[in-house]
């Protein structure tokens, strides 16, 4: 297992903490990849962009192991509008790019209109910390402009999508990895929400069967669905390409963040499953409390707790 983090694509001193805690890999959003990229004309996801930015990593003392959104996947496709099949064709070439790059893993969803959803982000837990937390009631209370959609079609523009891609990523030797619908309700204001269950999952991956089509194992959004994780790791197995490395408490309907230490699930569990089946991908922390001092620019995402928990990733990993 390799230890990473959600890291901006513009150097600043989150990389080089992370390089000096000794975080293996950069997660990365390729969007505002060189300032300087919009007045040349070339996008975020074209090569020399990707390439500038995978150096700077490198001089810091970190790969780039995952692409996680800000690619050229839009609803657009997702909902099966006018310009999917264009649309799709930037997405192969960014694979492409991607493959030809030695980035192995591209993180996406089939979440669509909305995407990871909270209700509050100032939720009190240990200490005082903020964390995140949602309530379905709640959130249904919202008055939303939501798009008209069925299941059905959500399935039939995923498998497209599958049918597709999936070739031109085995071809570029990437796995493209499915992340969980945050939280795994059956719909939000109307819209259904596809990767919301284990069967979901499995149809997901008998659509396509292919190293390529892989998974994006958030532990969070799994507990949420009320498995248990580490026989659903053994489960997946050699399917799992990516490990977000989190829990909460609750159901999928109402449910708080969790410390990575502090949570229902058995982290050190999870480990040992993550072991037993092989995995050496990259697991990042995810979605943790925001503490004293810190501003809440980014809810789930201020550095302290992330520190901590890539602290304490590295210790379960050399206990196990």
């Amino acid at each position: 297992m390799k230890t990473a983090l959600a890291l901006p694509a513009k150097r600043d001193r989150r990389w080089e903490l992370a390089a000096q805690i000794g975080v293996d890999q950069a997660v990365v959003h390729p969007h505002m990849s060189d300032g300087d990229a919009g007045r040349r004309g070339d996008t975020p996801w074209e090569y020399d962009a990707l390439e500038r930015m995978q150096t700077e990593f490198e001089r810091t003392g970190l790969e780039v192991g995952v692409i996680e959104g800000g690619t050229p996947l839009t609803d657009t496709t997702r909902l099966g509008r006018e310009g999917r099949d264009e649309e799709i064709e930037r997405f192969k070439e960014f694979v492409r790019t991607v493959g030809a790059l030695d980035i192995p893993v591209i993180c996406y969803s089939w979440m669509t209109h909305f995407w990871w959803l909270r209700t509050t982000d100032t939720h009190p837990i240990r200490g005082g910390a903020w964390t995140t937390a949602y309530d379905h009631e709640r959130m249904q209370r919202r008055t939303r402009d939501v798009p008209e959609i069925t299941e059905r079609e959500l399935w039939e523009n995923l498998e497209r999508f599958l049918q597709r891609v999936v070739p031109v990523a085995e071809e570029a030797g990437v796995r493209l990895s499915m992340h969980p619908d945050d939280p795994p309700v059956s719909r939000v204001h109307g819209v259904p929400r596809l990767m919301r269950s284990v069967e979901a999952y499995e149809r997901l991956l008998d659509s396509y069967p292919s190293e390529a089509n892989s998974i994006t194992f958030c532990q969070g959004s799994f507990a949420a669905m009320g498995e248990e994780l580490p026989p659903l790791i053994r489960r997946f197995g050699g399917d799992i390409s990516f490990v977000h490395f989190r829990d909460v408490r609750g159901s999928s309907e109402s449910l708080v963040e969790t410390w990575q230490d502090n949570g229902p699930t058995d982290m050190e569990a999870c480990i040992e499953a993550y072991r037993d089946i092989g995995f050496d991908g990259p697991a990042r922390p995810d979605h943790v409390p925001t503490t004293a001092g810190e501003k809440q620019q980014t809810a789930g995402y201020e550095m302290n707790g992330r520190l901590f928990a890539i602290g304490y990733m590295k210790g379960l990993i050399e206990a196990v």
